[in-house]
């Protein structure tokens, strides 16, 4: 599933380095309820990788020791680990601002039963995949009837305080449909905001703009339909050097369901590790020991994605 890798090795992009972490973004496991045409991950029902025991109690002990200030949480669905409400059980105890990637969808799995009241009661932040607020582009993109099921999910997340709430935040996550950048986040969060209120009473936060990044799923796709170096060459053309101030990568560090570290999500998903020196990958272990600021960060072509136009980052434009 690498198929990318080569042709983005061939891409040089300018050396940048690490400072202070405040973000451990981990990434429980690639099983989810969907199957998303533009996930980076290729997560879907049928994935198996599940994090340890073992790596779970790691990151607690991380949050003790006030590693890091954010625990952001991905997969996959991220709920659908067994050990997922215990680990925010226990961040939230400490402090720590936990962040989950929700697809919204998965509030309506059987198991998943008061999910919404969990997360609202521990204050966690929802981070929900939205690609737009037309049905017919969101099942096209993510599978038919998940607009419908979003709905109702964000409607469930409303009733708990979400985006109402003032300690309750619920924002969305707008991917383009194809190999283009994404418009305009501002004015893009106004036509959602007006539309998914009129239509259906919901109110959330802010829309986060994310680049579609040409690896995986996505990337493969590209190459499939003779598109790929034509994207790369749009990515290109619209990059910002100013953006490189505010690339997540300087301040986060992804962590794979096997307890690898990585530089973002996106070098976890290209097998492109943070590595000792000599050479090892260093793991979750090693993290307490490690000294950041100052660190290179492993960089390849795709990282013209996030630094292209209004630049993406997990946060939205930069």
């Amino acid at each position: 599933m690498l198929a990318t890798l080569p042709y983005l090795e061939k891409i040089s992009f300018p050396s940048i380095t690490r400072g202070k972490l405040t973000t451990l973004q981990v990434n429980l496991g690639y099983r989810c309820n969907l199957q998303c045409n533009h996930c980076h991950v290729n997560a879907g029902p049928r994935r198996t990788e599940s994090m340890s025991a073992e790596n779970i109690s790691a990151i607690i002990e991380l949050a003790e020791q006030g590693r890091f200030t954010t625990l952001d949480l991905t997969g996959g669905a991220p709920e659908l680990h067994p050990q997922f409400r215990q680990l925010v059980e226990a961040v939230r105890k400490l402090g720590i601002h936990v962040i989950d990637r929700c697809n919204i969808t998965i509030l309506e799995e059987p198991g998943q039963e008061g999910l919404a009241e969990f997360l609202a009661v521990h204050g966690v932040e929802v981070v929900a995949s939205m690609p737009c607020y037309l049905q017919e582009n969101v099942d096209a993109q993510r599978g038919k009837g998940t607009f419908d099921s979003s709905i109702r999910g964000l409607q469930q997340l409303n009733s708990q305080g979400y985006g109402r709430d003032r300690d309750k935040t619920l924002n969305l996550v707008y991917n383009p449909q194809g190999p283009s950048l994404p418009p305009a986040q501002k004015a893009l969060e106004k036509d959602y905001k007006a539309r998914l209120k009129d239509e259906y009473e919901i109110d959330f936060n802010h829309l986060l703009t994310i680049t579609n990044m040409p690896i995986q799923r996505f990337g493969s796709s590209l190459l499939s339909r003779g598109e790929f170096d034509s994207y790369m060459q749009l990515l290109r053309d619209n990059y910002q050097p100013q953006n490189l101030n505010g690339v997540m990568c300087r301040t986060l560090i992804s962590v794979d369901w096997q307890g690898s570290l990585y530089d973002c999500d996106f070098n976890q998903m290209l097998e492109l590790p943070m590595c000792g020196d000599g050479g090892d990958v260093l793991r979750l272990s090693q993290l307490s020991d490690l000294t950041l600021d100052g660190r290179p960060i492993v960089v390849r072509g795709h990282c013209y994605g996030c630094t292209a136009g209004q630049g993406s980052s997990c946060g939205g434009a930069l």
